[in-house]
């Protein structure tokens, strides 16, 4: 059973939060998700965005909007999973982004479970506040869908750990102020029984960062280096050799992705008013042309995701933990993506294989952009092939192959 219909409390939170959009609502558009992840150096040599990101900023913090999932005494809203699902749906339905990137979404709830007094104290208030932003060192060149196969050692010596490896796919290292990462600390031990789990400064001498240049001419992956990084050992998360455990931690409360679902329905919007704009000697919209019938299952897709999201939604607000039903959200949802990128390209016919990123979305010199990035869609956060394994055996009771 799925819930569709806010309650009388929801939906006066709905209008709260469709007030306060109203009022403080930065528009950054594109530079939106830049400034999520990227913070207050995504933002450097743009004053004007900068000043746009800071006020939207400030607003989320008095809230409690930035970490809507954390319990009230440590900064956060502490909303229930309904209505961090209405803010965020409502966030994407505007165009706008929360803020605060892996450090609200991942590292603050991990400290609440597992750090420290001393960690809590130091890091949750910089979180909130935007002083800092993380990035996450999980991926190695050998090390992707199976994690526990990393290789990056972190060797004890007296207060400190001394970290030599590498990372890579590292999302927005190149402007993050510290990095939370998963080292091996046993190398002898079961491959999930001997790693820990750190943070440090990016600033930390021995690290180095080579920015990844995508087939879109972007730069959001990196490689990042360890050559005898010298972390102090209060940085250590949890227990030596069971960082495994920390870093697997499920505090997301709002797994669901209704954002994202949300947000293709606008995208699929604003292609449809540029197919309709385009002159009549070109329109894909004519009864004949097959792109009119790609966009009636583009628009289904969209519906579908939603429903998905609504249904893990509902499960989290039930307090069962989705499983293979986020894996068949994600599934489902990332090779969506990649058809809206082909209708995307479909719609500008030859004039969409020009790849320019600077190009506005909707515009033809964006289509081939958008197409190159859904590419790496059903690889990241956990392949196709990852999620079908899931659902099999966690969902269909299958064998393991």
């Amino acid at each position: 059973m799925v819930d569709f219909v806010d309650s009388a409390e929801e939906a006066t939170f709905r209008t709260d939060v469709k007030d306060f959009i109203e009022e403080f609502a930065p528009n950054l558009g594109d530079r939106g998700q830049e400034a999520a992840f990227g913070g207050r150096r995504g933002m450097a040599g743009d004053p004007k965005m900068k000043e746009k990101f800071e006020r939207w900023r400030d607003a989320l913090v008095e809230r409690g909007w930035i970490a809507p999932h954390w319990p009230k005494e440590y900064g956060g809203a502490g909303l229930t999973v309904r209505e961090q699902a209405i803010l965020n749906e409502e966030f994407a339905e505007s165009g706008n982004f929360n803020l605060g990137g892996f450090g609200t979404m991942m590292l603050g709830p991990t400290l609440i479970i597992h750090g420290t007094d001393e960690q809590k104290a130091e890091h949750l208030p910089k979180v909130l506040k935007g002083e800092v932003t993380w990035c996450q060192g999980w991926s190695e060149p050998g090390a992707g869908s199976d994690l526990a196969s990393l290789q990056t050692r972190a060797t004890r010596d007296g207060d400190e750990y001394v970290i030599n490896g590498q990372k890579i796919w590292t999302s927005g290292a190149q402007t993050a102020d510290a990095m939370y990462m998963l080292a091996r600390t046993d190398p002898d031990a079961p491959k999930h029984r001997g790693i820990s789990f750190f943070m440090f400064d990016m600033d930390t001498p021995g690290i180095s960062v080579q920015p990844l240049e995508q087939m879109t001419g972007q730069k959001g992956f990196n490689e990042v280096f360890f050559e005898d990084v010298r972390v102090p050992a209060a940085n250590r998360v949890g227990e030596e050799n069971r960082g495994w455990y920390v870093g697997a931690t499920l505090m997301d409360y709002e797994r669901s992705g209704i954002g994202n679902s949300v947000g293709t329905q606008r995208r699929l919007k604003r292609l449809l008013d540029t197919a309709k704009k385009l002159p009549e000697e070109m329109s894909m919209l004519k009864r004949s042309n097959p792109v009119r019938l790609g966009f009636a299952d583009r628009f289904i897709d969209a519906s579908v995701a939603l429903l998905f999201s609504y249904r893990i939604t509902t499960m989290q607000a039930r307090n069962l933990v989705p499983n293979h039903e986020a894996s068949a959200s994600k599934l489902f949802s990332s090779e969506m993506n990649q058809r809206i990128a082909a209708l995307h390209i479909k719609v500008h016919g030859l004039h969409g294989t020009i790849n320019d990123p600077k190009r506005d979305e909707g515009q033809h010199g964006a289509a081939a952009t958008a197409y190159l990035g859904a590419v790496s869609s059903t690889i990241a956060g956990g392949t196709s092939e990852i999620q079908r394994n899931v659902i099999a055996t966690r969902g269909l009771g299958l064998p393991r192959g």
